[in-house]
């Protein structure tokens, strides 16, 4: 059994805020904290340590206790789960009162696999286009960004949107993205498979007609070899980050006010854990010091496990090594806390998830270095996960492990497959008689699309095939794999499971394999808290686990199919703490600094919703050269035989 985390560090940090309590809320009485609890909370949420939640309609994903309508909070955990009567009987002069005013409420949303640290850093720099209905409202929100945005700073979009999502159901041209912005260097990256840069971008990473291609890129050129401002990964993604990397950085307090930010925006969708999978140009220990120093401050508001990503190629080995001596897993608290290797342990086994390109085959001697790597971490005891989208790349990984457990047992020791949308049966098998688990993502949600087309509809009904997983017993989190290619949003994910469908409306998967509401949100509960250990502590509202919770804006078990997108948290609390508040409990937000430098796109895009009915109707596109009109009036857009030509099936999308 997990033993239970305290945080003291966090609760000494904390003291009472007055006057938090607003209109519309039954009763707020003045807490009078303990000594122990007098210091500043420097996220400014109001620290609950003797509150009751009243009113409300909690599904609390307790088997032994299905539902409750008040629960008791004390030193940041649940003290009480119960009817109105049986909490308020435990009320004292001391205790605050919150009338939820019949809202759902559930335990707080844990994304097993996302990179928030990384996100962080990035995420007020970046243009995000979650939500937004149209190419022609995702252009005006570029052109007004590049009015804003100073030399040398770039507009980016990172991730987050799918073609799919709009109206027009195609991608903004180059031609209308250089028009929208003819000077501000411009960087868009689309899911795994292309970055789309205006002329200044080309410019600013000094790309020209001499530049070549390189290896597992390509620079799409015109006819008279110019570069045309389309990086297309063949099948690696490395020339999308590697330019991506190219532009520049945010200053320290910048990225803290960033990363403050962006939990902040992760709180207001319900989240209040993430599993961090490391990620591309995030080495320990340096790019910890800002999420480090939040944690000092006490200015975290949300718990972070993180996995260490062997970052240079041919040393992972020695990256390891080196790690074992600095740090071992369940190092931290219950904030913040390292928690093993991964998601990358040797380069070679990189299978890359690009579905617009064949599956890549993985090298002869990537055995050799996986083994090699595997036998220090279970020596050391780490957990560890690994990225593996295809199963014929699962099944080398599972010779590695099991000729491993054969030398050195793993004997409970946990480890996480990755991603897995094409695992197999027996590979599943394998995975739980060595005792394994795996976290899924909705990355099928942005492209469902492309899958079907080189794999077929059929193919596509068991990708991932998270019902068969389940009814093995495996272990099964729920992720987002943001920020670089999905969305951070946990409500599109939650959509995916239970509808079956692409953020663009096409139906994957039948009825059989679809995951009914409550069993789709325990995976993104206390299915995912497993893959940090802490299942026994956190993802359920019952006596005993941590204060998690989110007040939902509307019933997530009731609602039409499409409005599940647009849910959102109208009450956040996180280890007892109120960190975000809207609507009736907007007066319980805490404060946050305004998002900087001043030009972030955070301070006039933020909050963007999912739109709930997208146009079906294609919007005209009319090719000068070639004549060809509206696309095609089908649930999937089809590409050409080279992908690349676009949704229109046509090289004037490169120009």
């Amino acid at each position: 059994m997990t033993k239970k985390i305290k945080n003291t560090n966090q609760l000494e940090r904390r003291r009472f805020v007055k006057n938090v309590a607003a209109g519309g809320l039954a009763a707020s009485l003045a807490l009078r904290l303990p000594s122990a609890f007098a210091q500043v909370d420097k996220t400014g949420g109001v620290s609950m340590s003797d509150t009751i939640l009243m009113n409300g309609k909690f599904r609390t994903l307790d088997p032994k206790r299905h539902s409750a309508s008040a629960v008791m909070i004390k030193d940041g955990v649940f003290k009480a789960v119960g009817s109105d009567d049986e909490i308020m009987k435990l009320r004292t002069s001391s205790t605050q009162v919150i009338d939820l005013k019949q809202h759902t409420v559930i335990p707080g949303i844990n994304d097993s696999h996302t990179h928030v640290i990384r996100g962080g850093l990035h995420y007020n720099m970046e243009l995000r286009w979650e939500g937004v209905p149209s190419v022609a409202d995702a252009l005006r929100m570029l052109k007004e960004q590049a009015r804003r945005t100073p030399a040398p700073q770039w507009v980016r979009v990172v991730g987050g949107w799918s073609e799919f999502q709009f109206a027009e159901r195609r991608m903004p041209t180059l031609e209308e993205i250089n028009a929208a912005s003819p000077d501000t260097p411009v960087f868009i990256l689309h899911l795994y498979d292309r970055a789309l840069l205006n002329a200044a971008a080309l410019k600013a990473t000094g790309i020209t007609k001499d530049t070549p291609d390189p290896p597992g890129g390509v620079l799409y050129r015109d006819r008279k070899g110019n570069p045309s401002g389309m990086l297309i990964a063949e099948p690696s993604a490395l020339i999308l980050y590697s330019t991506l990397a190219k532009g520049p950085s945010l200053p320290f307090e910048d990225q803290l006010n960033s990363s403050r930010h962006f939990q902040r925006e992760l709180n207001r969708l319900g989240v209040t854990s993430a599993i961090d999978a490391g990620g591309g140009g995030q080495n320990y220990p340096d790019d910890y010091k800002v999420i480090e120093e939040l944690h000092k401050r006490g200015e975290m508001t949300m718990r972070i496990a993180y996995n260490l990503f062997a970052q240079n190629k041919g040393s992972e080995f020695e990256d390891y090594k080196h790690w074992t001596t600095m740090i071992k897993p369940g190092d931290g608290d219950a904030m913040l806390r390292m928690n093993g290797a991964g998601e990358n342990l040797v380069w070679s086994a990189a299978d890359f998830e690009n579905f617009l390109q064949p599956r890549p085959h993985l090298p002869d001697h990537m055995d050799r270095e996986l083994e090699r790597v595997t036998r220090l971490l279970v020596e050391h005891r780490w957990p560890f996960r690994i990225h593996a989208t295809y199963d014929e790349s699962i099944a080398k990984f599972l010779n590695v492990f099991e000729k491993v457990n054969k030398d050195i047992p793993f004997d409970g020791l946990r480890f996480i497959i990755d991603h897995a949308e094409t695992i197999r049966p027996d590979s599943i098998d394998r995975i739980n008689a060595l005792g394994g688990g795996i976290a899924i993502q909705h990355r099928m949600a942005f492209q469902g699309e492309y899958f079907v087309e080189r794999y077929g509809a059929t193919e596509a009904e068991q990708t991932p095939p998270i019902t068969d997983m389940l009814a093995a017993g495996l272990p099964v989190g729920a992720g987002t794999d943001a920020t670089r290619v999905a969305s951070f949003n946990p409500w599109v994910g939650l959509y995916w499971l239970s509808t079956g469908k692409t953020l663009g409306g096409l139906t994957l998967y039948p009825e059989e394999r679809r995951l009914e509401r409550e069993k789709a949100l325990h995976l993104y509960t206390k299915g995912s808290a497993w893959f940090s250990g802490e299942q026994e502590v956190k993802g359920a509202i019952v006596a005993g686990e941590y204060a998690d919770l989110a007040v939902l804006s509307a019933d997530y078990f009731s609602v039409p199919d499409e409005e599940i997108k647009e849910i959102v948290s109208v009450l956040t609390i996180v280890d007892g703490t109120v960190v975000h508040g809207n609507g009736e409990f907007k007066d319980l937000n805490p404060p946050l600094p305004p998002a900087s430098p001043d030009w972030s796109p955070v301070r006039t895009f933020a909050n963007h919703k999912q739109a709930s009915d997208i146009a079906l109707a294609m919007a005209g596109h009319q090719c000068l050269e070639h004549g060809h009109g509206r696309q095609p009036q089908s649930g999937i857009v089809k590409a050409s035989r080279d992908p690349f030509w676009g949704p229109l099936g046509c090289s004037c999308f490169a120009f």
